[in-house]
């Protein structure tokens, strides 16, 4: 039995070998369907019961995933048969790669690594990017393609749109930059801003001054800020001016130099507010403004955020990424509700 192990896979220290089943390695099944098969070789048998699950709950929801395959498990080996074995070959290899670094898996990572696979992306090279170190030592890191994606142009660009629904990261993810820019020093202050739209409420019949009645809408960033820093240190900065959070009518006539800057919720910003953020931009800075488009707020529903990318696609230093249901990390649920209302707005043959 010849092992085929690439050169990536050696740069990689990958010790799942995938191996071609002795005899014919492709066949015609019925319906002239290409059959390959596949076996892959776990290392250890404490990866192996990691890869399968308890009660091999991680392994059914693979074969559930890839109906049309067999998979056969042998001691370290995994035996795969079917049209899409190479596919399946590819996934248990990248698998282990994840648990080899000293990740866990579960149903909810089982099932983005699918998803990678099937768009030949590597699930290992986006899980062990690790973007902060966050209290009490947890890596904050991109869990989907979409996500790794985000996550590379907030590195690369001086300007980032994240756009895509509830869910996906867009806003953790940003703070979670901001934070590891202030702690290596890259900036010297964080600012993070929201519209104050009312949603349907209105601001003039809640209590307090003008920063306690747009305090709640502010509440989503401070979350994050708690979240990362843990609450006093978070409050410690806060209380210094390093970390500055406020309404984005407060941006107005100001340039912001050396500073991270996030424009959370910016789907209900008016193109005049959006022009006026985006001239705030001073020397050393990095900007990232997130939206869900499908969620706009704004009256007479003139969104700042709607069709920029045709306007700004192509000036240096702006990226655009657009996340999806796929990039959800929440409960699985909030998935299936996204798609849902997606199918339903989506427009029918017989309308």
């Amino acid at each position: 039995m010849a092992a085929r192990v690439t050169h990536e896979d050696r740069a990689a220290g990958l010790q799942a070998v995938r191996e071609e089943v002795p005899g014919t390695s492709a066949d015609a099944g019925e319906g002239g369907v290409t059959t390959v098969r596949r076996e892959t070789m776990v290392p250890n048998t404490h990866l192996m019961a990691s890869l399968l699950g308890p009660h091999d709950e991680l392994l059914r929801l693979v074969e559930r995933a890839f109906p049309e395959d067999r998979i056969a498990v042998q001691g370290n080996r995994i035996a795969v048969d079917g049209p899409e074995a190479e596919q399946l070959s590819r996934l248990f290899e990248e698998l282990v790669l994840v648990l080899e670094s000293g990740q866990g898996l579960d149903a909810a990572k089982v099932r983005r690594t699918i998803d990678m696979v099937r768009e030949d992306v590597r699930p290992s090279e986006v899980f062990n990017v690790e973007v902060v170190r966050a209290a009490r030592g947890r890596s904050v890191r991109p869990y989907t393609a979409g996500q790794k994606r985000y996550t590379d142009a907030i590195c690369a660009s001086t300007v980032t749109f994240g756009i895509g629904p509830a869910g996906t990261g867009k806003s953790y993810l940003a703070v979670a930059h901001a934070v590891q820019a202030l702690q290596t020093r890259a900036v010297n202050r964080i600012i993070l801003t929201r519209p104050a739209v009312e949603a349907g409420e209105r601001l003039g019949f809640l209590p307090g001054d003008l920063m306690a009645k747009v305090d709640p809408y502010l509440r989503p960033l401070y979350d994050a800020l708690y979240d990362l820093l843990e609450p006093d240190g978070a409050q410690r900065l806060l209380d210094r001016g390093t970390i500055e959070v406020a309404p984005l009518a407060f941006m107005r006539g100001r340039t912001l130099n050396n500073s991270f800057i996030i424009l959370d919720e910016a789907q209900n910003t008016t193109p005049e507010q959006m022009k006026m953020f985006l001239t705030r931009i001073g020397f050393g800075s990095k900007c990232v403004v997130t939206g869900d488009v499908t969620q706009i707020d704004v009256a007479g529903a003139r969104s700042g955020l709607v069709g920029l990318d045709r306007v700004l696609g192509e000036v240096p230093g702006v990226a655009f990424v657009h996340l999806t249901r796929r990039d959800v990390v929440r409960h699985q649920i909030v998935a299936d509700i996204i798609r849902a209302y997606e199918e339903a707005e989506r427009p029918r043959d017989d309308d």
